[in-house]
C-alpha cells in the first residue's frame, strides 16, 4: 500500500533533500526514511516531491512510501516518527493515497517564498537573506510581469543538468514587502528547474538595486544563456511553501 507524508523542515544543515553519497553530507530524504525503517523494522525510502538544494527550507512538502500491509493508526507512526527525527524535521501527517500517487509526478503546481531582510536581524539568520542594498520593489514587480510571459527558463537553470525540458509554466511570480522593510518573492509554477529561482532572485535583486532596467529580464530570458542573468541569491532564503495535488485523483 502507498501512503503519503506531510513534512516540513528547516535545511539549515542538510545538503538538501536528495540522500547523498557517504561523506557527501546528509540528505532529509536519508532520515527519513532511516527513521521510517526503524519503526516499520525493514528497510524503507520516502520518495519527495521536489528535491531541494542545500540549506534550502520546506513548510510543506510531500513525500510517499510503500508497506506490505496496512498502516492501522496513521496518527501513532506520524508521533512515533516526530519522536525519532531531529528537531529540524517534523511530519505532520500520514494518509494512504491510491498505488499510482506519486509525491514528485502527481503534483500540479508548487510555490516558494523567498525572504529578504533589509535590516540585519540574528532571529532570521537562517530562514532570511540579509541584503543591506537599498531594494525597490516597483520595478522588481514589473520584472515579475514580464516573467509571466515566458515559458522556457535555461536562462535560469543550473548548468550540465540532466533535463529534458527548460519550459515551466509559472502561475504567478510577486514581490510584497512588509511594514518592518522587508520584502518575499512568491512564485508558484507547474515545475521548477534546479536553480531557478535563486537564479531569478539574484537577477531581480539587480533590479531593484537599480543595476538594470526591469525590461532587462525580456533580453536575459529570450538569451537562454545562464551567464546572463544574476548569481543565485543564497539558499537560506528560499523555503518550499506548498505542493498541491488534484486529489480526487490520487485518493483512495
Amino acid at each position: 500500500m502507498r501512503y503519503f507524508a506531510e513534512l516540513s523542515y528547516l535545511g539549515t544543515r542538510y545538503s538538501g533533500w536528495q540522500s547523498q553519497p557517504e561523506g557527501q553530507g546528509l540528505g532529509i530524504q536519508q532520515v527519513v526514511s532511516e527513521a521510517l525503517g526503524t519503526i516499520m523494522r525493514y528497510n524503507m525510502t520516502v520518495t519527495g516531491a521536489g528535491r531541494t538544494d542545500a540549506g534550502v527550507h520546506a513548510e510543506k512538502i510531500f513525500a510517499h512510501f510503500d508497506t506490505g500491509m496496512p498502516i492501522e493508526d496513521p496518527g501513532n507512526l506520524c508521533r512515533r516518527l516526530n519522536s525519532l527525527l531531529p528537531a529540524d524535521i517534523a511530519v505532520k501527517r500520514i494518509f494512504p493515497v491510491r498505488d499510482d500517487a506519486h509525491a514528485r509526478f502527481s503534483a500540479v503546481m508548487r510555490e516558494y517564498k523567498y525572504r529578504i531582510n533589509t535590516s540585519k536581524d540574528p532571529f532570521r539568520t537562517d530562514t532570511s537573506y540579509y541584503f543591506y542594498h537599498k531594494l525597490d520593489a516597483a520595478p522588481m514587480n514589473r520584472a515579475c510581469a514580464i516573467l509571466m510571459e515566458y515559458e522556457d527558463f535555461q536562462c535560469f537553470s543550473k548548468v550540465h543538468t540532466d533535463v529534458k525540458t527548460f519550459i515551466c509554466h509559472i502561475e504567478y511570480a510577486r514581490w510584497d514587502e512588509n511594514p518592518d522593510g522587508s520584502l518575499v518573492f512568491t512564485i508558484a509554477a507547474d515545475r521548477f528547474l534546479r536553480n531557478m529561482v535563486r537564479a531569478i532572485v539574484g537577477t531581480m535583486l539587480d533590479i531593484g538595486r537599480g543595476k538594470m532596467p526591469p525590461e532587462k529580464i525580456r533580453d536575459i530570458i529570450e538569451s537562454k544563456d545562464r551567464c546572463r542573468s544574476g548569481m543565485s541569491a543564497e539558499a537560506r532564503g528560499l523555503t518550499l511553501t506548498d505542493v498541491k495535488y488534484i486529489w480526487d485523483d490520487i485518493l483512495p
